[in-house]
């Protein structure tokens, strides 16, 4: 089946979304990263203006929920003071760029980063939720990520722009990179036309130019865990969910200098510290860890259901993959789990190995049918 259409968009500072729990704020911060200052600046008016919690998402930018639009000026400025907003509302819009959380200041990653953000605007017209990867560790690590333009290594270690969704892609230096992907965002939007299209689905009917696929990536490298990192400590927040008062407090114990944040619910404190902390995930076998939930009704409109408190539910009786919707849209996981629950009127629809707009195999569930369900599935797998 088709991924339904969204209805709202990708929301950012300039231009917030409504939601069943005030307005939506996306903050984008540069390199993914936050200073201790922004880091315990966030956190703060999060507690001020917001419902108390972040939103990590993934794309590797943070949320703050629960705005009134009447505090929402306060909150610019106090977002602007922090220096968390671009300029102009057209480019923030555009910098939906995924970094490889383990960049140096001297690597290719962050030079890449630095010389297309600054041609952002010199991109055509493109869906709001088009995006762009820079990963040239050893290995792509954002490989399932969300982006549809990526530069990578490939299997000789030299760098790659490839398109998602296509097998192989087309060799470039550090100098012809930036201007090879505003060359391939060119190509997609002469091709869809102003259709609001992903690069992969486009792929699906338009192939690409053979100067494009080339050459194949190297093998993707294993993905950050929580527990100790060269740069610091990577640490689990439960379903992308961070309470900002916790938060505050991990950022002054800590020492920590910064925070790089991930697309994969993990962030990287930049410290010396060793933890473990209160509140975060501080162990890679974590069961939370394959539990993906969106925040589910009333928070947000489109939800039929609950889904937090099922999620740390299911996360007690099975360390199976598990994605909880509270609708068919699949925010939360837009990718295949093997358990995947659907809200819908009130109760849950079941997909096994596939995403949440996929035919479901039953319907009309109670949490405790798929509780039952999980417990059956985990020991017959």
């Amino acid at each position: 089946m088709t991924r339904p259409a969204a209805k709202g968009w990708c929301p950012g500072a300039y231009r917030p979304m409504h939601s069943g729990d005030g307005l939506i704020v996306r903050i984008r911060p540069h390199f993914a990263r936050l200073s201790a200052e922004q880091a315990l600046g966030l956190s703060q008016v999060s507690q001020r203006f917001g419902n108390g919690t972040i939103d990590l998402t993934s794309r590797s930018n943070l949320q703050i929920r629960g705005i009134l639009e009447t505090d929402y000026d306060a909150l610019m400025t106090e977002l602007e003071a922090l220096k968390l907003l671009d300029e102009a509302p057209e480019i923030e819009a555009r910098r939906n760029i995924l970094v490889a959380p383990d960049w140096t200041q001297a690597d290719e990653t962050y030079a890449l980063t630095t010389a297309l953000t600054r041609q952002l605007g010199a991109l055509p017209a493109l869906p709001t939720k088009f995006g762009f990867a820079v990963d040239t560790g050893n290995a792509p690590m954002l490989t399932a990520a969300s982006a549809d333009i990526r530069i990578e290594r490939d299997l000789s270690g030299a760098l790659l722009l490839r398109a998602d969704g296509a097998a192989l892609g087309r060799p470039v230096t550090g100098e012809t990179a930036v201007e090879t992907v505003l060359d391939l965002a060119h190509w997609f939007a002469q091709n869809t036309k102003g259709q609001s299209l992903r690069m992969a689905q486009l792929l699906k009917t338009h192939p690409l130019p053979t100067v494009w696929c080339q050459t194949a990536p190297a093998e993707t490298r294993n993905t950050l865990v929580p527990g100790p990192h060269p740069l610091g400590y990577v640490l689990g927040a439960a379903f992308g969910q961070i309470d900002a008062g916790a938060f505050e407090t991990l950022i002054r114990c800590s020492g920590a200098t910064g925070v790089r944040l991930t697309p994969w619910r993990l962030f990287m404190l930049e410290t010396t510290a060793s933890g473990p902390w209160q509140g975060f995930i501080n162990h890679p076998e974590a069961a939370t860890l394959n539990v993906s939930a969106c925040p589910g009704a009333p928070a947000c409109g489109a939800a039929t259901v609950e889904t937090r408190d099922l999620a740390y539910a299911l996360s007690k009786h099975t360390t199976r993959s598990v994605h909880i919707s509270g609708c068919s849209k699949g925010c939360a996981l837009p990718r295949k789990a093997e358990i995947t629950l659907v809200g819908r009127a009130g109760k849950f629809d079941l997909v096994r190995n596939g995403c949440s707009w996929d035919q479901p195999e039953r319907s009309d569930l109670s949490e405790t049918d798929v509780l039952t369900i999980a417990d059956e599935i985990y020991h017959a797998l």
